[in-house]
């Protein structure tokens, strides 16, 4: 007897599959091969295959550079993952990864036209995963790690970042704070603040979190609170280390402790990178015209409804409330830019010029838009070449 775990084809009797519009969407899968030359006959087999790929082989082979002109090295991204923490689903394994990175593969077609190529690895050490994506590196221009667990994410990308002579950039991480400072930057403009005098309040210390608090740190933001599970990351905090630490070290410039209910007394925004919930009593202490921006999918850390009681702008993760604060607005134009430009990595400044040229696309912010729309055809080219005018 079949189970749900049958491979069939939709529409095959006894399927439990066959009426879900979901499952009918990715069969087959989301992605294929297409040849960018016409191979008509002998004399195009001639040039693109031997003999004469060997002549354009030989001259790669004595100058390196020339891969960039030659081969679809410079429009090609590697998406790579392990499958540790994988959208809210969590440690489900590289194969169950697949269809979202063959979705970020699409994305990236579509909204950078750059071609991204899905690499669900076997988990590993730290230096097993970075030797194995390493080795993998010379075919592509650059790498976008997505949905590795924290803390192992941050060395990843560390020792990847030193080591490759090409953009390496964690999605998870960086995407959702360039988005997350444009939301910010607009936000201000809303409620008639200053960024650099905002207290801001950070629920969740994984990898977007910490991402989030040290983009804020070199802009120029001064008082930044960040909050995991057990309270208010501080010097007084000795159950922590590696990154929380680091970033325990230069934020909460008052010396807050406890719970995340005190860190949000008279706070200008909350940024909730974290699930779970965060309650009403808590938000209503903050500051008037407070900014709540409650990301965690499906289920934001303050329902946009109560949000909206103690807030002046609220922003989700979510697709059917306004304010959506999604990473498509970021890692297309990003690595369109790097790889155009030819950067060898991506610096805090075109992160931060990647957030300002997202922000000034909303010319007159409202509480019900600060950032633009994903299906905005504007945000990837003005990304773009925000990021390669500092390359």
């Amino acid at each position: 007897m079949r189970t749900p775990t049958d491979p069939s084809t939709p529409g095959e009797a006894g399927d439990p599959f066959a009426n879900d519009p979901v499952f009918i969407a990715h069969e087959g899968g989301k992605l294929g091969v297409v040849a960018t030359k016409p191979l008509a006959g002998r004399e195009d087999l001639a040039l693109l295959y031997t003999p004469g790929v060997a002549k354009v082989s030989a001259a790669i082979a004595a100058d390196a550079g020339l891969a960039e002109r030659y081969t679809s090295k410079r429009h090609t991204v590697a998406v790579v993952t392990d499958g540790t923490a994988v959208l809210g689903l969590g440690n489900i394994g590289p194969l169950a990864a697949l269809p979202v990175m063959e979705g970020k593969a699409v994305l990236f077609k579509e909204f950078g036209g750059l071609d991204a190529v899905p690499l669900c690895l076997e988990t590993g050490t730290v230096d097993e995963l970075v030797e194995a994506i390493a080795r993998l590196a010379p075919g592509f221009g650059g790498i976008n790690l997505e949905d590795i667990s924290a803390p192992r994410c941050f060395d990843i990308e560390d020792k990847l970042a030193r080591r490759l002579p090409i953009p390496v950039f964690h999605d998870d991480q960086h995407g959702t704070a360039i988005v997350v400072l444009a939301g910010l930057i607009n936000g201000c403009r809303v409620v008639g603040k200053d960024l650099a005098d905002l207290r801001i309040v950070i629920s969740g210390a994984g990898a977007a979190g910490i991402a989030i608090a040290n983009l804020l740190h070199e802009v120029g933001v001064a008082d930044v609170v960040v909050c995991d599970s057990r309270g208010i990351l501080g010097r007084g905090r000795h159950d922590i280390s590696g990154h929380k630490a680091k970033v325990a070290a230069w934020s909460n410039p008052r010396d807050l402790d406890g719970p995340i209910g005190k860190a949000l007394i008279g706070a200008d925004v909350l940024i909730g990178v974290s699930g779970g919930t965060i309650a009403e009593a808590d938000v209503a202490a903050m500051a008037p015209d407070a900014l709540i921006f409650a990301l965690a999918n499906p289920t934001p850390e303050v329902h946009p409804d109560i949000a909206g009681r103690h807030a002046a702008v609220v922003a989700t993760g979510r697709s059917d409330y306004p304010n959506q604060i999604n990473n498509v607005l970021v890692f297309p134009g990003i690595f369109r830019g790097a790889l155009d430009s030819g950067a060898r990595s991506i610096t805090t400044a075109m992160k931060r010029a990647a957030a300002e040229a997202i922000a000034s696309l909303v010319e007159q912010p409202t509480s019900g838009c600060i950032v633009p729309s994903v299906f905005d055809r504007r945000v990837s080219p003005a990304v773009a070449a925000a990021v390669s005018a500092l390359a």
